[in-house]
């Protein structure tokens, strides 16, 4: 006789358990054991619940190829599913096999899954591995189907119901509760405060503090009596949610007739724009990409959009700071340059256009193209191409979790025709449009964060802190995934060999950057270096990059005249016709600033089922060399952490939203 021992383990998530019956069958290279029932017992309504089992063979089984688990579909107790995290077999030659499952199963559902070392396809030899590795894919094919969102913008996936999400990349109970629970609360603060359908301005910026999430922040308090301050507007371009289009400039556009005259009295004394050029003291905000969008038309008026063009000027005490402003493209009479020395309405007018085009560009561009759809089309390749025993499945799908369901929220509330984004300047037409163009203006060196540091010029600023801590990250981050991805590639051609990371990335290519060659991103892996790098950027872009775009929100854009939504009043076409009223009347009404601070409030929040950067609850490796790397990661992240936390305590304004364990591992929001 010989005795298979299992030890089958729930989630540790709620609702997870079970009181079904289950079955259990063992699949071996020289037969198959007997289909037999694990009984409850053991494996309970109960959260987190380890069961041990046993199986019982005249012979030995052979090398074990699979595990066939089995839900009851007939059991007296009310139907539930139950979410099996992994089951471990110690078999007769006492070797201990994990088998990761990590999945919910339904009433009279099977799966079968496969233990042991991460293998890739040219690996398995066994008839029946192959055979089930293939049906694996076409199931997960059939399951998460692309589908055109928009002519010129990457793919989604197909479903746009957030019910009909499968149950494997659904949110958890705890979370879903506390989703829905955080609109509600939402909801019925717009509604007590007057300010849901409100199309009053406020009568003063006093009175913008009364909106109660105003309170939920202290860091807003900060930013209500600093955001007229020119260092702190600078500050923000660095370390605020926009600092990605910041760039050194070594020479003006020729649309932005900025004099040496001009701008002297704000420069260094005896120096000129010219040789503060030479030294890489200044910097440009471009938002051409602005220019010509759609705008949403209110009272028959359409919302100004500015393409606004700001010039920045390190100064001798490192300080970042506006010294020129043009609220258009295009020089004329009526684009006159704005700057520090006019009238003290006009320049903070100007910097509003500016900072309303600058957070348009962000959550538009930087957070919902370049973070939350990535992040999607990264997922849905992953599930569609790489099958669970995989090693870069097991590597990337931890990062990966609840993106496709909090995009499909997303489309079904935030954004599309009558959506709560089509309520911003721009409409839900200017958002895919400007969708459309930061797209097609995305490359690989823009994704690469050293590669897009030095492409911008802006490696010596100093209190860089997104930089400072990014680079760390993707320093860490690299280092990780070498060690990794050249532990199971050891060799170039095993990467060109691997038809399924092929497949993987092919799709990324097609149906994420729409085969558009100019944009750098590989289409095939010829090396492991390549592949590093990918990875690398996949790994970052879900974590690293969407916590520091996400994490700045509330804190910023929070305090509505910081980062105005939406504009009620055309940009200045002639110096000295400003007052705070007009300002007042410009910048958006009740209801637009209501909705836009509750939303904001909404994705500040931290759900109870957060996990950190580098923090993998479930279990999919059984190597020991795959598992000591991921203590490694682990600890340099630590590190890390713990070094910004003690910078952090030096600083007047701490930068803490890519402190490790504020880094979630995948875009959750």
């Amino acid at each position: 006789m010989a005795e298979y021992t299992l030890e089958v383990t729930t989630g540790s998530m709620l609702y997870a358990g079970t009181f079904d019956n289950l079955y259990v069958t063992l699949i071996g290279t020289e037969r198959q054991s007997e289909h037999t029932q694990l009984t409850s017992f053991g494996l309970d309504d109960k959260t987190g619940k380890a069961g041990t089992f046993s199986v019982t063979t005249l012979f030995s089984l052979g090398f074990l190829l699979l595990l066939k688990l089995e839900k009851d579909p007939f059991h007296e107790s009310p139907e539930k599913d139950w979410f099996c995290s992994t089951v471990v077999v110690k078999t007769p030659e006492e070797d201990e096999i994990l088998f990761p499952c990590h999945r919910w199963l339904s009433r009279g559902e099977s799966v079968l899954l496969r233990g042991g070392r991460a293998t890739k396809a040219f690996e398995d030899l066994h008839p029946r591995l192959v055979d089930e590795r293939k049906k694996e894919l076409v199931q997960q094919k059939l399951m998460y189907k692309w589908q055109e969102y928009a002519e010129g913008l990457s793919y989604i996936l197909n479903i746009n119901d957030p019910k009909a999400v499968p149950a494997d990349v659904r949110f958890s109970f705890s979370k879903a509760f506390q989703f829905r629970s955080n609109m509600e609360v939402a909801s019925a603060e717009l509604e007590l405060r007057g300010l849901k359908d409100s199309a009053e301005h406020f009568e003063s910026f006093e009175a913008m503090k009364e909106v109660s999430w105003f309170k939920k922040a202290p860091f807003l308090e900060y930013v209500s009596e600093h955001w007229k301050d020119d260092d702190f507007f600078g500050y923000q371009l660095l370390n605020g949610f926009n600092f990605i289009l910041i760039q050194r400039c070594s020479k003006l556009p020729s649309n932005f007739p900025v004099t040496e005259e001009m701008v002297k009295p704000f420069l260094a004394n005896g120096s000129s724009l010219t040789e503060e050029m030479q030294k890489g003291n200044i910097f440009i905000n471009d938002y051409k990409i602005m220019e010509g969008l759609p705008t949403k038309v209110i009272n028959g008026k359409p919302i100004p959009v500015t393409a606004a063009i700001c010039l920045l000027y390190l100064n001798p005490e490192g300080k970042l700071l506006p010294i020129a402003i043009q609220l258009g493209q295009h020089p004329s009479e009526e684009t006159p340059i704005f700057l520090p020395s006019d009238l003290e309405s006009d320049w903070l007018l100007a910097k509003i256009f500016v900072k309303n085009a600058d957070v348009l560009y962000f959550q538009v561009i930087n957070h919902l193209q370049n973070t939350h759809l990535l992040a999607e089309v990264f997922t849905m390749a992953t599930l569609r191409n790489l099958p669970m025993i995989h090693p870069l499945h097991k590597l990337l799908i931890p990062h990966h979790r609840y993106t496709l369901h909090i995009n499909i929220i997303a489309r079904a509330l935030l954004y599309g025709p009558g959506r709560i984004l089509g309520n911003i300047s721009i409409g839900a037409d200017g958002v895919t449009e400007l969708m459309r163009r930061g797209l097609s203006q995305m490359t690989y060196t823009s994704l690469c964060l050293p590669d897009n540091i030095a492409a911008r010029g802006v490696e010596s600023i100093p209190g860089f802190y997104y930089r400072d801590d990014a680079l760390k990250l993707w320093s860490i981050i690299n280092s990780f995934v070498k060690a990794m991805v050249a532990y199971y590639y050891p060799s170039d051609s095993e990467v060109s060999a691997d038809s399924e990371l092929q497949g993987w990335i092919k799709e990324i290519f097609h149906y994420g950057f729409l085969g558009n060659g100019d944009s750098g991103i590989p289409s095939r892996f010829q090396t492991v270096e390549e592949l590093i790098k990918f990875v690398t950027t996949v790994i970052f872009v879900s974590s690293v990059q969407h916590a520091a775009v996400n994490g700045g929100q509330f804190d910023f854009q929070g305090w509505i005249p910081n980062a105005p939504f939406g504009l009620h009043q055309a940009p200045p076409t002639t110096k000295g016709q400003s007052s705070i009223e007009a300002i007042l009347a410009t910048l958006p009404n009740k209801s637009h600033a209501g909705h836009s601070m509750s939303i904001l409030w909404q994705l500040s929040e931290k759900y109870s089922d957060f996990v950190s950067l580098g923090i993998y609850p479930e279990q999919r490796f059984d190597e020991a060399a795959a598992l000591q790397m991921i203590k490694d990661f682990q600890a340099e992240l630590s590190s890390l952490s713990v070094a910004i936390t003690k910078r952090n305590s030096e600083l007047e304004l701490p930068y803490n939203y890519l402190n490790p364990k504020e880094i979630e591992n995948s875009v959750t929001i």
